[in-house]
């Protein structure tokens, strides 16, 4: 029986990691071509210690719930790294999808986000929209008014994709959403948001330096809390210009 699309993605990440990992690699001796890339199941589902048929119904995304440790198997079969062990088990057992985010967040976290000006910082849920912000971030980003969030629901990767202000405004636009979705997404290359240095332009602000921190709240796992704290001349200018529109 086939399952929803949840599967069909595991499926299609387990495949991606199987052709990736080739027999000397895994420590399997091989004897003459082969006409695929990477492991075969079988090879797979013996490193795992699970049935190949079974494996196999994984690949094929049919309706069968692997257990914790049968997903750890298959990890350490395939040679996962911490983070694409971690995608697998969200691959293989989602969360599932409640539409009350906004809701949630306490207002501890809204007083922080508030109190990091001139700091652009906003709260990302599970799947990447935007549930709270400043009006550093407002400024910097184009955001909406940052004093009506739930007004809209905006996606951080769609407004950061196709905001046509922001493609006119920012330098090297396209070598910034590379790092968002890359030419390399059919690879299912999975990387965990890291801390950086980022750069960002506006006509009004001009070039802005950043260093970027991600940090994740212990009630909500799958919320980013992502701050740009900026540098000292960075800092000075953004608060120039928020006080001059709070006067204006």
């Amino acid at each position: 029986m086939q399952k929803m699309s949840s599967d069909m993605s595991l499926g299609e990440f387990l495949r991606s990691r199987r052709e990736r990992l080739t027999p000397e690699e895994a420590g399997i001796v091989s004897y003459g071509r082969r006409r695929t890339p990477g492991l075969r199941r079988e090879e797979v589902a013996q490193m795992a210690h699970i049935g190949v048929s079974w494996y196999s119904s994984l690949e094929q995304g049919r309706d069968v719930q692997p257990s914790e440790d049968v997903l750890n198997h298959i990890a350490r079969a395939l040679q996962l790294t911490e983070s694409e062990c971690r995608h697998l088990h969200l691959l293989a057992k989602p969360v599932p999808f409640e539409n009350t985010e906004e809701d949630q967040i306490e207002i501890g976290l809204v007083r922080m986000i508030q109190s990091l000006e001139p700091n652009p910082a906003v709260i990302l849920g599970r799947s990447w929209d935007i549930l709270l912000w400043n009006k550093a971030a407002e400024l910097v980003f184009g955001l909406p008014s940052y004093t009506n969030p739930r007004n809209e629901k905006i996606n951080w990767i769609k407004h950061l994709l196709i905001d046509s202000k922001l493609k006119l405004d920012t330098t090297d636009w396209e070598e910034k959403m590379q790092v968002l979705i890359r030419e390399t997404w059919p690879k299912h290359d999975v990387q965990v948001m890291t801390n950086c240095h980022k750069e960002w332009y506006t006509p009004v602000i001009g070039h802005m330096d950043f260093e970027h921190v991600t940090l994740q709240p212990p009630n909500h796992p799958d919320w980013k809390i992502m701050i740009y704290t900026a540098s000292e001349d960075t800092a000075i200018r953004l608060q120039q210009v928020m006080s001059a529109q709070q006067y204006a």
